[in-house]
């Protein structure tokens, strides 16, 4: 399939948005230092999923890591949808993060029917299906330079 311009301009969007995200945790160390920690220490004793509780007390161990590991993510995500390089690729790792705060966020809602969770879950589900659109529509091939690497972007003029 190929991408649309409208795909590149969502696309660009959001990573922009990622690269707003990356800098507010990378521009000072409080989000690594201190803001990691709570945020996941939050999520274990409220609202992540049972079965994904002992892999965020595992990145709790190494919370200062884990917080930079989170902000280079961000950053790496929003500069490949931003310039269309190795989109496929990183929309599979955004996918991966989108995944990672559904899991985190699960039981939010608290007891209640099943639909409930899933309307918790709308944000990080609806970028979760962009990151999909993003694979599935190579669209990094239209204003990116995916498109250039791989002889699908626009032909050159001729003079």
């Amino acid at each position: 399939m190929r991408a649309s311009r409208a795909m590149a301009l969502v696309r660009v969007a959001i990573g922009i948005m990622f690269l707003f995200f990356a800098e507010y945790k990378l521009a000072s160390p409080e989000f690594a230092h201190n803001g990691y920690a709570k945020y996941v220490g939050d999520y274990v004793a409220t609202s992540a999923a049972s079965f994904y509780k002992p892999f965020l007390r595992l990145t709790l161990q190494h919370a200062v890591l884990s917080g930079y590991a989170v902000a280079v993510t961000e950053l790496a995500i929003g500069l490949a949808l931003v310039f269309g390089y190795q989109v496929r690729i990183f929309s599979v790792v955004g996918a991966l993060f989108m995944l990672n705060l559904l899991l985190c966020t699960w039981n939010a809602p608290g007891p209640g029917a099943y639909w409930r969770y899933l309307g918790n879950e709308i944000d990080n589900l609806a970028m979760f299906f962009l990151f999909v659109l993003f694979f599935v529509h190579r669209a990094g091939e239209v204003w990116g330079f995916d498109g250039r690497r791989t002889g699908r972007g626009p032909a050159p003029k001729r003079a």
